[in-house]
């Protein structure tokens, strides 16, 4: 598998490092230096591009790829404005978009675990939920995509919670969600129901990168000769 990857900082080296333990091949590197290179022409010649940049630019390298026709897997956050631009873009039969708040497989068996346990807590509406994330101090968005997403996943399963909010922010019927930055903290993510009886509290921790740059090459190869729309569920088989 040929592979251009958009955005070389850490979380880049990491995906190169195992694409090619896999035995694929770089044949792109695009970065903030050579940006304007990203292009049909250099496009021609992958099979699929690995886009982790910021969210100002991952928009158009999305839709750049899609409109060469190469799949593309993007793991950058806090574009979701944008993103069902690019997803509608991608549904019509134009490319690949597999998207992702986190590529870690243990993280999204932590959604599947958290959305079966909120669809039995709304059975006794006793437990408040509340997510706290910790990422390392160069993390740019707050809140967290995946703590996002596990509030999404939560407020779904629970009947009398509509969105999030993010500390201080307090509002009874939102989750709140804390986020904290420090040191270099790769990710946490906490999640506590907490009734006047007892406390329920699930936790991932990420070791390193490299859990989320193995979910994103597995995510490239999977998305290699499809169209659409693509998600980890897609991916672990759970859609």
């Amino acid at each position: 598998m040929k592979i251009a990857l958009i955005g070389y900082g850490k979380m880049g080296h990491e995906i190169e490092a195992i694409a090619l333990e896999r035995g694929h091949t770089i044949e792109l590197i695009i970065d903030h230096n050579n940006s304007d290179q990203l292009n049909e022409k250099s496009l021609a010649n992958v099979d699929v591009a690995i886009e982790f940049t910021t969210p100002e630019s991952a928009f158009e390298n999305v839709m750049t790829c899609l409109r060469a026709n190469t799949p593309v897997v993007s793991g950058t956050t806090g574009w979701l404005q944008k993103l069902d631009e690019a997803k509608a873009f991608a549904n019509a039969g134009n490319g690949a978009l597999f998207n992702a708040s986190n590529y870690s497989i243990g993280v999204n068996i932590f959604f599947i675990a958290n959305k079966i346990l909120a669809s039995y807590l709304n059975k006794t509406n006793n437990y408040k939920p509340s997510i706290c994330e910790i990422h390392h101090t160069q993390k740019k968005d707050a809140p967290s995509g995946t703590a996002i997403t596990l509030a999404k996943i939560i407020e779904n399963e629970l009947s009398n919670y509509n969105g999030w909010s993010l500390l201080p922010e307090i509002d009874e019927q939102k989750i709140p969600i804390e986020a904290i930055r420090e040191g270099s903290v790769p990710g946490t993510h906490i999640v506590t129901y907490s009734s006047a009886e007892d406390e329920i509290t699930f936790t991932h921790k990420a070791k390193s990168r490299k859990g989320f740059a193995l979910g994103a090459v597995l995510a490239a190869e999977y998305s290699i000769g499809k169209k659409g729309f693509l998600t980890m569920d897609s991916l672990l088989g759970i859609d």
